[in-house]
């Protein structure tokens, strides 16, 4: 089963298929997943919500970050981007808020062109102090996989039973259109049961959903590094381009496609 676990606070950079070289940053503990979803895609493994090893504080990270970016000033390397990622999901970070004024800050005294981004599973984004803090990034990126319940559940696996995509379209709509929703397009089968949100209907209820966000964009993909389980199939890059042009003609939304 794979398994990419991430052993320090900050690292990188690496090259982006969405974001170009990204700096990561990781809020959650060293070489343990923790998590609200346990998607069947997820790099990090699959089977743990809420790891047992402590959570670095906002002074750890901060730490680790200044020295990182002053030796890669000296190296002459220049990122595009300062992205909260790594074993889980950020948000869960108690000090998540704090934490991204802190990076805000150092991205200003050491690389101001560079972005801050946020990969999130959107699942905190119905706390209000989540939501604000998420609003003052530059690339607020947010989950959505798919506009069905079922087909969710099977390729995301949250942890919470009321967990439900209508909610979360309400929650991604508080935004007023500052965010990037990205979307995993995938078919395979886990624990018997076969998934595909590729398919026509899948598709098109998902631009239904996308139109009723109003995002300022949206980012597709498909696999690119080993998954856990090995019975799921990439999706061509061909059609994924079929599925952002779909979007682009029924809502004038553009997408960025990684395949």
């Amino acid at each position: 089963m794979a398994t990419v676990l991430y052993p320090d606070i900050v690292f990188g950079p690496v090259h982006s298929r969405r974001l170009g070289i990204s700096l990561g940053i990781n809020l959650l503990p060293l070489k343990r997943k923790f998590c609200t979803f346990d998607c069947v895609y997820c790099e990090c493994g699959l089977g743990e919500m809420f790891a047992k090893n402590p959570l670095p504080s906002a002074e750890d990270i901060a730490e680790a970050l200044r020295t990182k970016l002053q030796a890669l000033k000296a190296e002459g390397i220049t990122p595009d981007v300062l992205t909260f990622a790594g074993n889980g999901e950020p948000t869960l970070h108690p000090e998540f808020p704090q934490i991204v004024e802190v990076v805000t800050a150092l991205r200003n005294e050491f690389f101001p062109d560079a972005k801050v981004s946020v990969l999130s599973n959107a699942t905190q984004i119905h706390r209000d102090e989540i939501r604000q803090a998420l609003l003052k990034v530059d690339n607020n990126i947010l989950k959505l996989d798919s506009a069905f319940d079922d087909t969710m559940r099977q390729m995301n696996r949250p942890w919470n039973p009321d967990y439900n995509v209508a909610d979360l379209v309400k929650n991604l709509q508080a935004f007023e259109g500052r965010l990037i929703v990205q979307t995993m397009f995938l078919k395979g089968s886990y624990l018997g049961r076969s998934f595909d949100n590729t398919t026509p209907e899948e598709v098109q209820a998902w631009i239904r959903l996308v139109d009723a966000i109003r995002p300022a964009s949206v980012m597709i993909y498909s696999l690119d590094r080993e998954a856990p389980v090995k019975t799921l199939e990439k999706i061509p890059v061909e059609k994924l381009r079929e599925i952002a042009e779909e979007l682009k003609k029924a809502t004038g939304i553009a997408a960025t496609v990684a395949g």
